[in-house]
């Protein structure tokens, strides 16, 4: 299943392309969004080899993950999206806005797109969600998409020279079937 697009309701996920590394670097070699993030801001090597190993990973049989460009009202990408596969019908889910086109409701429609994608076209059971605790916009975005609360993670990522505890949330497709019909 290669390349995909998906619209949203706002947005449209779509494959990362290698032209699309300087807006990813508007994205993860920004403080204001990494300090969100599992991983410290990244220079323009490290976005640049970012992208090409999505964009190899995204090629790879059977598919592994689906790392896709959220794309605003044109086709420049204003953020990402994230299902990484983790077993049997289970992945994580994993989201990003540039700090630009925060406010507009980016985040929640990239999130519940990809999920519902997940459900609805890759047959999962399970899906995750890992966030820092102090990261308020991102537990409400989860809390829209009907995820609960399973626990804490504690010291589950080092980022910004320290470790961080992760809020754990899930949903299963029976419930997300519920809430989308």
């Amino acid at each position: 299943m290669y390349p995909i697009t998906i619209p949203g309701r706002v947005i449209t996920l779509r494959e990362l392309r290698p032209d699309d590394a300087a807006d990813a670097l508007a994205i993860v070699g920004d403080d204001r969004v990494t300090r969100w993030l599992s991983f410290d801001s990244r220079d323009q090597a490290a976005t640049v080899a970012m992208i090409e190993g999505a964009v190899t990973r995204a090629q790879l049989e059977p598919r592994t993950e689906y790392y896709l460009a959220v794309a605003g009202g044109t086709d420049r990408m204003i953020g990402f999206a994230r299902l990484g596969l983790t077993g049997h019908q289970a992945a994580k889910l994993g989201y990003a806005i540039g700090a630009g086109h925060w406010g507009h409701g980016y985040a929640t429609d990239a999130a519940r797109t990809i999920t519902d994608y997940g459900f609805r076209e890759l047959k999962l059971h399970r899906i995750t969600a890992a966030i820092g605790p102090d990261n308020a916009a991102s537990i409400a975005v989860v809390k829209r998409l009907g995820m609960q609360y399973e626990g804490r993670l504690r010291d589950h990522v080092f980022t910004n020279s320290a470790w961080r505890d992760s809020l754990l949330y899930s949903i299963l497709a029976p419930e997300w079937n519920t809430i989308t019909g």
